[in-house]
């Protein structure tokens, strides 16, 4: 196999294997669960793939530096991991030296990688000082020599950026530049870092990124990110824009734990609660077998599942109490039953996924006024 043909052949595949389960003439992009820092690791990507697969899934991402680091090597090693039965996600690495991350790039098809992805869009402040992430669109120099630093590993490589640093119109000065590398797939966040996640997507830009694609880089795969919480909505965007080929999904899936699934249902409490204990069992499984973990990251995950019933809110206080993954089971040998009993009389006996984005939404707008109102009294 030549570089260029094991370059390709992920993608190839993903693409291929998404328009065989395409039933309607439409084109159909491949759908992607965001790379996102303590959330995407190998045991909630085993969640997520329970409660409704996409096609692609991504790690967290990970210090090129570190990886290669003699030392600081072991401390990453967690981020990387893959269940034996779990589907391979694409490696996503972050840094600033180019020789890190060709050495990071080289190690990840020893692990069973087979795509690498760079992060250039990220705006976290301390990702920011070490000149990686979303700075990299201020630097477009060492972005390239960082392309080209991951390609000497022979994996396609992709990069996940936003549409700029502090205007989103910086993208017709950015994008082509990373275009220009030729990579596999470019992840475009319709954000800019200055935006974070507080402004709307800029989706009127759609069109002219792909033009941009198309004149610069045809084999380019473009995929969007950016205010899509569903298949459904991915969907329907890509049918207004076409040329996208790929949907990637992140805060969405803490809304909603199924929205990847293909025919949108309403789903009981007990599937619910299935997911939630699921995270329970591999969370002990990975924390004992393969890496430490922290139980109070794992509460973060909870409002996932208890959320868009009645009663949930208090289920969720008692959780947010605990200590150990055994004390979240005796809460809920404890209290399911008086949960379910309550639901029932009040005849709702599913999820609702509406009432839970409004709860979300609502949980957000409150806190944002608590930073507003006390930022006022400052």
């Amino acid at each position: 196999m030549t570089l260029s043909t094991q370059q390709d052949s992920f993608w190839d595949e993903i693409v291929k294997q998404t328009q065989a389960k395409n039933t309607t003439s439409d084109k159909q992009p491949f759908f992607s669960l965001a790379p996102m820092e303590a959330v995407t690791d190998t045991i909630f990507r085993r969640v997520v793939a329970q409660a409704g697969p996409p096609d692609v899934y991504y790690t967290e991402f990970t210090n090129a530096s570190s990886m290669v680091h003699p030392k600081a090597k072991f401390s990453v090693q967690g981020r990387l991991a893959v269940a034996e039965n779990e589907a391979q996600p694409v490696a996503q690495i972050w840094g600033s030296r180019p020789e890190d991350i060709a050495g990071a790039a080289k190690i990840l098809p020893t692990m069973g990688y087979r795509a690498v992805d760079i992060n250039m869009g990220c705006p976290d402040a301390t990702v920011i000082k070490n000149g990686a992430g979303s700075d990299l669109i201020r630097h477009d120099d060492l972005a390239e020599k960082i392309i080209s630093a991951a390609k000497t590993s022979g994996l396609p490589v992709s990069v996940k950026t936003r549409l700029g640093f502090y205007h989103a119109e910086e993208f017709r000065d950015w994008l082509p530049i990373i275009l220009r590398q030729n990579v596999a797939v470019l992840t475009v966040h319709l954000r800019s870092r200055k935006e974070m996640s507080k402004a709307p997507a800029h989706v009127e830009y759609i069109d002219e990124i792909l033009a941009m694609r198309d004149k610069l880089a045809p084999k380019t795969l473009i995929q969007i990110n950016g205010d899509i919480k569903t298949r459904a909505e991915g969907l329907a965007l890509a049918k207004i824009h076409p040329g996208i080929d790929g949907i990637m999904i992140g805060r969405g899936i803490f809304e909603n734990p199924y929205a990847f699934e293909k025919i949108p249902r309403q789903h009981t409490l007990e599937e619910s609660i299935a997911l939630l204990k699921r995270q329970l069992d591999l969370f002990d499984d990975v924390n004992a077998n393969v890496t430490p973990k922290h139980f109070e990251a794992l509460k973060r995950y909870f409002k996932i599942y208890l959320r868009g019933f009645a009663h949930a809110s208090s289920l969720r206080q008692l959780l947010m109490e605990t200590h150990s993954t055994t004390e979240v089971r005796q809460i809920l040998t404890r209290e399911l039953a008086r949960v379910y009993e309550a639901v029932a009389s009040d005849q709702h006996i599913y999820r609702d996924n509406a009432a839970a984005i409004a709860d979300m939404a609502m949980a957000t707008a409150e806190k944002h006024q608590s930073a507003a109102d006390h930022k006022n009294n400052s």
